[in-house]
């Protein structure tokens, strides 16, 4: 209870924080109508982070507030909740063999890139394996504090990993033809004040009961399920309004982008090489998989590349609700991929990195 209280905590924010937040919203939205406007995909996702984040390396001190933040998620979670269809559920037999080729993936993709940063960038292993690691920041950032590790080039490297999939995969599905142009089973209709109000209660309730129990993305996961159950079940018909799921894809890009305003160029462009490279290694790993996953398998071809990106759980779904890709599917992977990492990545550390000793020497 006190981490729910905690977390819904309000403080009235400084005149410089206000004027952060204004300016993190005005870049965002322009970046992200510009590139709508221009007709590329993923253009309000893509277009505010690419903006904000120019911006940011340009020296803006660009932020969202949490509240601002946890208000996103769950508008997100909504959205992708509302796509819930018997259609969308009947792929589910299929979840066992693909998630355990997630979780193959993802311990071929640490390794490998951690291989590449040690052996052409003389990481040592410790900072090598924490940044190979796809997804989980938070805990990473953690353990490469516990460990001593290069936080700076750590950040880098999983930022950049983000940044490049968020931008790059709704350009590259739509070049390979693979990315769905209309989404079937889209909640075209409004639904009604009494059900958006039902959709707005539950998903907050759901959302703040595993922000108790310390779910992975409470608030946007809570939102989701809600969401899902809701429309799963006939109970609530249609989902929010258009603009306002642009919204919350503006605000999704404005917050990674903002990832940026934390980073010296300096540092940033130290590490750039060695983010481009470890990227390339584990693109190269994932797309093996994604690979073994569409001839084994009946998924959608995008589904399972969406699904397989090592990218962040909150980008990877936002790209799905805006390519009309299955989230459920997507959800499933991203969440599967975040205990993957939380579980194994300390003990991959404690065997292969450096030991405790060398870090307190």
């Amino acid at each position: 209870m006190k981490q729910i209280t905690a977390s819904l905590s309000f403080e009235w924010p400084s005149r410089a924080k206000i004027l952060s937040t204004v300016e993190t919203l005005v870049i965002g939205t322009a970046g992200g109508l510009a590139f709508l406007l221009a007709g590329l995909p993923g253009g309000l996702i893509s277009g505010s982070m690419i903006a904000v984040g120019i911006a940011a390396i340009a020296g803006r001190q660009l932020s969202l507030p949490p509240i601002l933040t946890q208000t996103v998620l769950v508008l997100l979670g909504i959205s992708l909740g509302s796509v819930v269809s018997r259609h969308l559920l009947q792929q589910v037999s299929a979840y066992p063999l693909t998630i355990g080729l997630l979780a193959l993936a993802t311990f071929c993709s640490t390794f490998g890139s951690s291989y590449y940063l040690q052996r052409i960038h003389g990481w040592d292993r410790t900072s090598a394996f924490l940044a190979g690691s796809p997804g989980a920041l938070s805990q990473i950032t953690i353990l490469a504090v516990e460990r001593g590790a290069d936080l700076p080039g750590i950040a880098v490297v999983q930022t950049m990993r983000v940044i490049i999939l968020t931008a790059a995969l709704p350009m590259v599905l739509a070049i390979a033809g693979v990315a769905p142009s209309a989404a079937p089973s889209l909640a075209t209709t409004i639904a009604s004040p009494l059900d958006l109000l039902e959709l707005a209660a539950a998903s907050l309730a759901a959302a703040l009961v595993l922000q108790l129990i310390r779910f992975p993305a409470s608030w946007m996961f809570g939102a989701m399920i809600a969401s899902s159950v809701l429309h799963g079940a006939g109970w609530v018909e249609g989902g929010l309004p258009d603009w306002v799921r642009g919204v919350a894809l503006i605000g999704i890009g404005a917050l990674i982008g903002s990832r940026f305003a934390r980073m010296r160029i300096k540092t940033l462009a130290g590490h750039l090489s060695a983010a481009l490279g470890s990227f390339a290694v584990a693109i190269a790993v994932s797309a093996i998989f994604v690979g073994i996953v569409a001839l084994t398998t009946q998924v959608k071809f995008s589904d399972v590349i969406v699904a397989f990106a090592p990218g962040a759980m909150d980008a990877m779904l936002a790209l799905a609700l805006t390519l009309h890709i299955d989230p459920i599917f997507v959800g499933a992977h991203h969440l599967s991929r975040f205990v993957f990492v939380t579980i194994a990545t300390p003990g991959i550390v404690h065997l292969f990195g450096r030991t405790q000793d060398d870090v307190d020497d």
